[in-house]
C-alpha cells in the first residue's frame, strides 16, 4: 500500500481523490458508517471550489442543492453592517456556497472510488500505528469483524481535532486559547424571515443564523465552558437569549424543549510545531485545529491536501522513500496560512467575542459599509475567500 489516510473529513477525501486521481495506491479509513454528522462546517469558500474546477468536479458540485453568499453581514443592536463584498474576487468564483458537508464528502469519495487504485473502508476506526524503529510503517483499526492493520509506505492522520494517531505518535499541539463555545440547533424558517445568513451580535450575546431554507441553524456563542451552567438553568435560558437576538424566531422558539435537541461545539484553537515523523504526516485539524470565526475550516484542510498531494504523489507513485525532511517542506509550506489565519480569528475573537460576552462591545464607531472602504474590503474579501497562499492542483491524472 502506497498510503493510508485515517478520516473521511475534507482534509482525508480530498488527499486521497487527489492520490487515486495520481495513480496512488490510497486507502480511506472513516470510522462511521456515514457521512451524515449535524452541525458540521458547510462553508465552501472560493479556494475550494477552484480546486473543485481544477479535478473536473465544479459542475456536479453545483447541481448541488446550495445557497450563494456574496456578502457577509453583521446584525447590530443600531441595524445592518457589510462586512464585506466577495464581488470582484479574482478568478471564476466571488462567493461562499453553503452545502451540507455529507453532500460534499460523498461528491469527493465518490469521484475518487472511478479510480482503481482507491479504497474506502467506512465503519473502521484507526486507533493505533504500526512501527519500525522511529519510522511508522501503517496502522492498526478495528471494524465489525475485529482488529486489522494496513502497512503503508505513507501514514497520513487527517482524524480530526481529537487525533488518535497524532497522540499515539507522541505529537501535541500548542494550544492557543479561546474564549467562547457554539450552542448549535435548529429551528423552522418561514417564508417572510430575512433571506441571508448572517451574525447577530449585542451586548452580552451573540449567534450566527444560517438560512438552510426550510430551517434556520442557529450557533449560540457562549462563554467557554459555560454549558453546564446553561443547562443548570434550564431550557428557558437558552431560548430567553435567542428571542431577545432575533424577535422574529419567539413565536417558535418553544420547539427547543430539551438540551436533548442541540449540540456543542467546544472551540479550540491550536497547532503542532511539528506535523510529522518519518513514514507519518498530519493534516487539516490533526494539524491545526481551527475556529469557527471566517468558518474556513473546511478550506484550510483541503489546501492542505492539494499541498501534500502535490508535494506528495510522485514519490508515492514511483515507490521511492519519502525522507522526512520532505514531510518537513510541506509543514513549512502550510505553516504560514495556518499562523496568519489563526492569528486573525485570535484578534476577532479577543477584540469582539471576548468583549460582547462581557457586555463591553460597542458597534456604534462601526462604518454601516466596510464594503465600501475599497482597501479595507479587497484585503478582507480575499482573506476570507482565497486564503492565504492558496494551493491549485498541480499533480496531473494517471
Amino acid at each position: 500500500m502506497d498510503c493510508v489516510i485515517a478520516g473521511g473529513g475534507p482534509a482525508g477525501a480530498m488527499l486521497a481523490l487527489l492520490l487515486a486521481r495520481a495513480g496512488v495506491e490510497v486507502t480511506l479509513l472513516e470510522k462511521h458508517g456515514d457521512f451524515l454528522r449535524d452541525f458540521r462546517g458547510d462553508t465552501i469558500h472560493p479556494s475550494t471550489l477552484q480546486v473543485l474546477d481544477e479535478v473536473g468536479l465544479a459542475e456536479d458540485f453545483l447541481k448541488i442543492p446550495h445557497r450563494k453568499a456574496r456578502e457577509i453581514s453583521m446584525v447590530t443592536d443600531a441595524g445592518d453592517v457589510r462586512l464585506a463584498s466577495l464581488r470582484g474576487l479574482p478568478g471564476a468564483y466571488d462567493y461562499i456556497a453553503w452545502v451540507p458537508q455529507w453532500d460534499f464528502l460523498k461528491l469527493i469519495t465518490s469521484a475518487a472510488e472511478k479510480y482503481p487504485g482507491f479504497r474506502l473502508l467506512m465503519n473502521a476506526e484507526a486507533h493505533d500505528l504500526i512501527r519500525e524503529g522511529r519510522a511508522v510503517r501503517g496502522l492498526r483499526y478495528r471494524d465489525a469483524s475485529g482488529e486489522h492493520e494496513i502497512r503503508a509506505d505513507l501514514t497520513v492522520a487527517a482524524d480530526g481535532r481529537h487525533s488518535i494517531l497524532r497522540e499515539r505518535a507522541g505529537l501535541v499541539p500548542e494550544e492557543l486559547g479561546a474564549p467562547m463555545d457554539v450552542v448549535w440547533f435548529r429551528l423552522p424558517r418561514h417564508a417572510s424571515d430575512r433571506d441571508d445568513t448572517f451574525l447577530r451580535i449585542s451586548s452580552g450575546s451573540m449567534m450566527v443564523a444560517i438560512n438552510r431554507e426550510s430551517y434556520w441553524q442557529l450557533a449560540y456563542v457562549i462563554p467557554k465552558g459555560g454549558f453546564d451552567e446553561l443547562v443548570r438553568e434550564g431550557i428557558g435560558a437558552l431560548r430567553r437569549p435567542v428571542a431577545s437576538l432575533l424577535p422574529w424566531l419567539a413565536d417558535r422558539i418553544g420547539e427547543i424543549e430539551s438540551y436533548d435537541q442541540v449540540s456543542v461545539l467546544t472551540v479550540v484553537i491550536n497547532r503542532l510545531r511539528r506535523w510529522h515523523r518519518p513514514g507519518f504526516l498530519c493534516i487539516g485539524d490533526a494539524a491545526h485545529a481551527m475556529s469557527p470565526v471566517f468558518g474556513v475550516g473546511i478550506n484550510l484542510a483541503v489546501q492542505d491536501a492539494v499541498a501534500a498531494a502535490n508535494l506528495l504523489a510522485g514519490s508515492l507513485r514511483s515507490g521511492a522513500p519519502i525522507p522526512e525532511s520532505t514531510l518537513h517542506l510541506l509543514q513549512k509550506r502550510r505553516m504560514l496560512p495556518t499562523r496568519m489565519t489563526q492569528a486573525a480569528q485570535r484578534v476577532v475573537q479577543n477584540m469582539v467575542i471576548r468583549r460582547a460576552l462581557r457586555q463591553e462591545f460597542d458597534p456604534s464607531p462601526l462604518p454601516g459599509d466596510f464594503a465600501k472602504i475599497p482597501l479595507v474590503n479587497r484585503l478582507v474579501r480575499r482573506f476570507i475567500g482565497l486564503g492565504v497562499r492558496p494551493e491549485h492542483v498541480m499533480v496531473r491524472e494517471s
